[in-house]
């Protein structure tokens, strides 16, 4: 079975100031934020992966753009945070694990390629950057063991910041999906992972992708931080 893969890009994206959907917006060397994920994708899982786009705002320009994709359609993308954009991705996805990224995401293709051993291996997680803990990312913590314990904006003492590079095993894909379902419509997908680790007891592992880039995109500075890199 191919690795099915989620790219989230419904939001509007209002806070970089564009006209087109975020992921369209255009880097230094050509490409899109999203043509740079594709061509990570493609390089990391070959050209059988299956990519899914979570679509809302504008949707027209990005099914025009990747015609080759396959979309589901989060109608109440102006209401809702990622939480609910994951929660519909995996309700329409095969039977197997789902990774997923945030569509505004510029990253080293290495990252994906450590994401595939993960994959491989079926286990759920969640790809960190330890070197920046910055207030208004999602930060987390761990346990005793190893695994993600806290995830979220507010954590205290977080050891590093969520990328959103992330896997859900097969195992684990059901439970997700229900708590995704429970949480707040403003709720980021992550809130979602935290209380399946709470009260289902998965186990979310963290990735560290310190040493590699991975930049989102929200405001002007990102973007030119994020083109110097590619």
């Amino acid at each position: 079975m191919s690795t099915q893969i989620v790219i989230l890009a419904a939001g509007m994206g209002s806070r970089l100031g564009r006209s087109l959907p975020k992921p369209l917006t255009e880097l230094n060397d050509g490409r899109t934020i999203m043509q740079q994920q594709f061509d990570n994708i493609h390089h990391a899982f070959g050209k059988a992966a299956k990519v899914t786009i979570v679509v809302g705002y504008k949707l027209e320009h990005i099914i025009e753009a990747f015609p080759n994709a396959s979309f589901v359609y989060n109608e109440q993308y102006d209401q809702t945070n990622t939480s609910k954009s994951l929660m519909r991705a995996l309700r329409a996805s095969s039977p197997g694990g789902v990774l997923w990224m945030n569509g505004d995401v510029v990253f080293d293709p290495e990252a994906l390629e450590r994401a595939a051993k993960m994959v491989a291996r079926d286990q759920s997680f969640v790809s960190v950057n330890t070197e920046r803990v910055s207030d208004e990312e999602v930060k987390y913590t761990v346990d005793a063991e190893g695994y993600i314990n806290e995830l979220s904006k507010t954590v205290k003492g977080g050891l590093g910041e969520a990328v959103g590079i992330n896997y859900v095993s097969r195992a684990d894909k059901a439970a997700l999906l229900r708590q995704l379902g429970r949480v707040g419509d403003q709720d980021y997908f992550e809130r979602g992972i935290e209380l399946a680790i709470e009260q289902d007891k998965l186990r979310f592992e963290p990735v560290d992708i310190s040493d590699l880039y991975a930049v989102e995109i929200d405001f002007a500075e990102d973007l030119e931080r994020a083109n110097l890199f590619v």
